[in-house]
C-alpha cells in the first residue's frame, strides 16, 4: 500500500473514532466545559490528528491514547455526580467579583482578570454602568453572571400586577408549503383552521407559503415564497376587529359564571365598553 493510501485510512478511522468517542462523551456545549474537559477535548483531536500523519507508530496505539483520554473524564464526570467534595475539588468554585455594588479587586488579581475585562463582560450582559450592579459572579467555565439591581431590571407583568398566560414553545407548522400536520395537532389545531388563519392574511394556498409558526395562543407568523407579497393592510384590520370581539363575548361568559355581582357588573360594563370602541373604530376598520 502507497503511503497516501496509508494516511487516508488512517485518517478515516482517526475521523470515525473521534466521532463516535465524541457522541459518547455527551453533548455539553464548549461554554459549559470546565478547563479540564477543554484540556481534553483538544488532547483528543490532537492525537486523532497525529494518528493520520504518524505512520510511524502503530494505529493501536493510537486508538487506546484516544479510547483513554475519553474514558477518564467520564469516569470522573460520574464522580462528581455523586460527590459534592470531589466536584469542588476538580472544577473549584464560583467567584463572586462584585457585590453590593462593591468590586473585589482581590478577586480580580486571584481569577487574572482586569477591570477593562470584567466590563467587557459587564457590557455582554447588557451593562454599562458599575452602579446598576447587584452582583457579579465567575462561573466555574470563565463566565460572568450578572444580577442587575432592582431598579435597573426591566419591569414584568408580575411587577405590574399583570397575569400573563403561560407560553409553550412555538411549533414550525409549514415548511416549503408541506403542511407539518403533527406540529398543528400538537397545539390541537386542524388544516382547516390554518387554511382560515392563513386567509386572514392574504393567502390562499399553503403552497404558496415558505414558513409558518404557530405559538401556543394560536398566533401565527408567516413567510412567503413572494418575498415582494404584501399582506393585504385590510386583513389585518379586519383580524383587529375580530378580537376585539372574541374579548368581548368572553367577558360576557365571565359574566354569566361568576357568582360575584360585582365582578358580574364589572365583566358587563367593560363588554358594552368594548361596543363603544368597535363604533369608534368602525369607519376605519371596514373592507
Amino acid at each position: 500500500m502507497t503511503e497516501l493510501g496509508t494516511v487516508v485510512i488512517r485518517g478515516v478511522i482517526g475521523f470515525f473514532l473521534l466521532f463516535l468517542l465524541a457522541r459518547i462523551m455527551g453533548k455539553k456545549h464548549i461554554t459549559d466545559m470546565t478547563f479540564y474537559e477543554y484540556i481534553v477535548g483538544i488532547a483528543i483531536g490532537s492525537i486523532a490528528a497525529e494518528m493520520t500523519f504518524g505512520t510511524e507508530v502503530r494505529i493501536s496505539n493510537f486508538v487506546v491514547g484516544m479510547v483513554l483520554w475519553a474514558v477518564f473524564p467520564m469516569v470522573i464526570s460520574q464522580l462528581e455526580l455523586k460527590s459534592f467534595r470531589f466536584r469542588t475539588l476538580t472544577e473549584g468554585n464560583s467567584t463572586v467579583l462584585m457585590e453590593n455594588g462593591v468590586i473585589y479587586e482581590d478577586r480580580l488579581r486571584k481569577e487574572s482578570l482586569t477591570v477593562d475585562e470584567l466590563m467587557i463582560h459587564l457590557r455582554q450582559k447588557d451593562v454599562f454602568k458599575l452602579d446598576d450592579v447587584e452582583s457579579a459572579v465567575m462561573e466555574k467555565n470563565g463566565q460572568i453572571s450578572v444580577l442587575k439591581k432592582s431598579d435597573a431590571q426591566p419591569v414584568t407583568s408580575k411587577d405590574m400586577g399583570l397575569t400573563a398566560e403561560p407560553e409553550h414553545q412555538p411549533r414550525i407548522v409549514i415548511v416549503d408549503g408541506n403542511v407539518m400536520e403533527k406540529s398543528l395537532s400538537d397545539y390541537g389545531y386542524e388544516k382547516e383552521w390554518l387554511k382560515d388563519e392563513l386567509g386572514k392574511q392574504g393567502v390562499d394556498r399553503f403552497s404558496d407559503v415558505f414558513l409558518c409558526q404557530i405559538d401556543s395562543g394560536g398566533n401565527i407568523y408567516v413567510d412567503l415564497f413572494n418575498d415582494k407579497q404584501k399582506m393585504p393592510q385590510i386583513k389585518q384590520k379586519l383580524l383587529v376587529a375580530a378580537d376585539i370581539k372574541k374579548l368581548q363575548e368572553s367577558l360576557r361568559a365571565f359574566s354569566i359564571q361568576t357568582e360575584n355581582q360585582q365582578a358580574k357588573q364589572t365583566y358587563l360594563k367593560q363588554a358594552d365598553q368594548l361596543d363603544v370602541l368597535l363604533d369608534n373604530l368602525s369607519s376605519y376598520i371596514k373592507e
